[in-house]
């Protein structure tokens, strides 16, 4: 899996993962408990992972909606 996002808002994970779950590629987002240790400051990023085969495709979805994906 290739890291596509990371941001520490939580709207932006959830907003890219709706986009690509429309186009029918798959999104796994890693790190969203742990608010826990920061005392729920969301200091924290989360990051939002995708297949390898599917990143290309993934970041042209993202630039294309506004969203600025991880190099």
């Amino acid at each position: 899996m290739k890291e596509l996002l990371r941001t520490t808002d939580p709207t932006v994970i959830a907003f890219a993962q709706a986009l690509l779950q429309g186009e029918g590629i798959a999104a796994f987002a890693m790190d969203v408990h742990m608010s826990i240790l920061d005392g729920s400051l969301g200091i924290l990023p989360q990051r939002l992972m995708v297949a390898d085969r599917d990143l290309f495709l993934a970041r042209a979805i993202c630039r294309d909606n506004g969203l600025t994906p991880s190099p």
